[in-house]
């Protein structure tokens, strides 16, 4: 597949895209830990419905560089965004998932005075989270500092933290998501100084992310996992409230990580909102 490279302050950062830059542009961004592989399959039904995608790997993940100032700030995400939306034809319709929308909330409500984005979906991520699931994410993904001897190990530990979600019987697939170092073990393919660095995102105040949702001016759906462990329906309700005209839709059968749990009505849901756009 295609990448394009974007070149934004202090990182050089990787898209795969789909579709004609001259169509409307899709950006999709994933959540902590993941890589723009998340975003496989909306990625292909949206460009066979002739939008261009772009799949964006985030500063320190995937095949986009790793920040040699360890800025994993907000205002970093941010910048980021805001680079990558001066390289594109029209404004895109964003598509965040947990940490990738909730840096797309603040980019569109912090700087509402200039439109970065037509439209907004944010996939399971709120302003205020549930404090008790945002701790258990960030223990799993500092669990493995010491790599993996393969592939079924990393598999094992997802399955471990995802007792819900079968495993997968190849885990090859993960690849994707693992580096091999020098000393042939697996890592996740993400800097750990995103947790670990001076300026990391996890440590932002809730009242920032409240106040940048109040100024949110674009059409925006909140799709919420049906069994989330970091959005309650008291945090969808302010969200609807601090966005008026919001929409919602609770995706059955899912948790946190939506994409992975329900892929099918994820997709449909997202299609139609966008659809309804044009």
């Amino acid at each position: 597949m295609p990448t394009r490279i974007f070149n934004c302050h202090d990182v050089k950062l990787v898209a795969s895209e789909r579709g004609s830059p001259e169509s409307q542009p899709v950006l999709l961004l994933h959540g902590a830990g993941q890589t723009r592989h998340t975003w496989s399959s909306l990625a292909k039904t949206l460009s066979a419905k002739g939008y261009y995608v772009l799949s964006l790997d985030l500063r320190g993940h995937g095949d986009s560089d790793w920040s040699a100032k360890q800025d994993y700030s907000s205002d970093a995400f941010i910048h980021d965004i805001k680079c990558i939306v001066a390289e594109l034809n029209q404004l895109p319709i964003i598509v965040g998932a947990s940490l990738g929308g909730l840096m797309s909330l603040l980019a569109i409500g912090e700087n509402s005075n200039q439109r970065l984005a037509k439209a907004l979906v944010l996939v399971d991520i709120t302003p205020n989270l549930d404090k008790t699931g945002k701790a258990r994410i960030i223990q799993f993904m500092q669990s493995n500092d010491a790599g993996f001897a393969n592939t079924d190990e990393a598999a094992d530990s997802i399955a471990a933290y995802l007792p819900h979600r079968p495993r997968p019987k190849n885990s090859a697939g993960l690849l994707r998501n693992l580096r091999k170092h020098d000393d042939g073990r697996y890592y996740w393919h993400w800097d750990p100084a995103f947790f670990t660095g001076p300026n990391a995102t996890h440590n932002d105040e809730d009242s920032r992310n409240v106040a940048a949702a109040k100024r949110v001016n674009v059409p925006t759906l909140l799709l919420r996992g049906q069994h989330s462990e970091l959005v309650s329906e008291e945090a969808v309700k302010s969200l609807l409230a601090f966005i008026p005209g919001a929409e919602y839709v609770d995706i059955s059968d899912a948790h946190h990580m939506i994409v992975g749990d329900n892929n099918d009505a994820f997709s449909t849901a997202v299609t139609q909102f966008i659809d309804a756009q044009q």
